[in-house]
């Protein structure tokens, strides 16, 4: 159906004549004429009765109207959800739980007027790239090697995250304020479901050879809650957890987070976005992110040496 057809029939069902309709839509009177006759031969019924004093609605008119509008309504919402500078900015999370999502949430506070679509592709540094660099969605947040990236995209580090250790309330290290990395080279930490080649096994393995830790990655993943429980319950059992990252559990299991410090080994997350990208409330989130490196002493990946 011609949306244009239909939008001329409604602002001459609004103004009652041809004339002032074809003032609103800025075109001519003969061709407001033609859409209506147009609209009116594809639907194969009279919309108006026309007269010396103007048109009024048919009563086949009548009952189209309701559905012209909301045709018109459908459109510009079809429209507002790809146009930039009216469509929401969309931002990819790798999780609803980690830093960059708390960072978009601190965003959504300080700036509401903006709206903002928060989306979890479920594919790794590679994958979300590719989706930025296509216009899938305006921005990522990943560690990222800069020299590697496409010559259309760009990368900014946002946000350094210290690590926690995450314990139950019987590991030998719950009653600890603070740990070491070289105490943590005593313990094992559980860390199961990492794919080999990913941004996180890469760090992780690299963290794990300059204090010497053991990282297990064994076992299948049944999801956070699940490793979490078998955490709560066991006296030898810990992981790693972002400083930003958020996870509930029942207060029985009386799970500690212990910050990791001396030296505090941080995750680099870098915004991703492409060069050209038009949308608006993309350069205000930009401006918004400024990586605040901690004030003690971090350790950081050399994986690239680019971060």
């Amino acid at each position: 159906m011609d949306l244009d057809a239909v939008r001329t029939f409604v602002a001459a069902a609004d103004a009652g004549q041809f004339q002032e309709a074809a003032g609103a839509l800025a075109i001519t009177q003969q061709a407001v004429s033609k859409r209506v006759a147009a609209l009116e031969h594809d639907l194969s019924v009279r919309l108006f009765a026309r007269s010396a004093r103007g048109v009024q609605l048919t009563v086949d008119g009548q009952a189209f109207l309701p559905h012209a509008r909301e045709l018109l309504r459908v459109a510009d919402r079809a429209d507002a959800s790809v146009r930039p500078g009216r469509r929401a900015l969309r931002v990819d999370v790798h999780s609803r739980r980690i830093g960059p999502a708390v960072l978009l949430q601190d965003f959504h506070r300080a700036h509401p007027d903006i709206s903002l679509d928060v989306v979890t592709l479920d594919v790794d540094a590679v994958g979300a790239i590719a989706a930025v660099e296509a216009g899938a969605v305006d921005a990522t947040f990943h560690a990222v090697a800069v020299r590697r990236l496409p010559d259309a995209i760009r990368a900014a580090r946002v946000l350094d995250e210290p690590h926690e250790l995450l314990v139950g309330p019987r590991h030998p290290l719950a009653s600890a304020d603070v740990v070491t990395p070289a105490q943590l080279a005593e313990h094992r930490i559980w860390m199961p479901g990492m794919a080999p080649g990913s941004e996180w096994a890469d760090y992780y393995l690299e963290l794990a050879a300059a204090f010497g830790l053991t990282i297990d990655l064994a076992g299948p993943v049944f999801g956070n809650e699940a490793l979490l429980a078998e955490i709560a319950g066991s006296a030898s059992l810990s992981t790693l957890v972002g400083e930003h990252s958020r996870y509930l559990w029942p207060d029985s299991w009386d799970l500690r987070r212990i910050p990791v410090r001396d030296p505090a080994p941080v995750y680099p997350m870098s915004l991703i976005w492409r060069a050209d990208n038009p949308q608006p409330a993309l350069r205000t989130l930009r401006r918004a992110l400024r990586a605040s490196t901690p004030d003690y002493p971090v350790w950081l990946p050399k994986l690239s040496g680019t971060y």
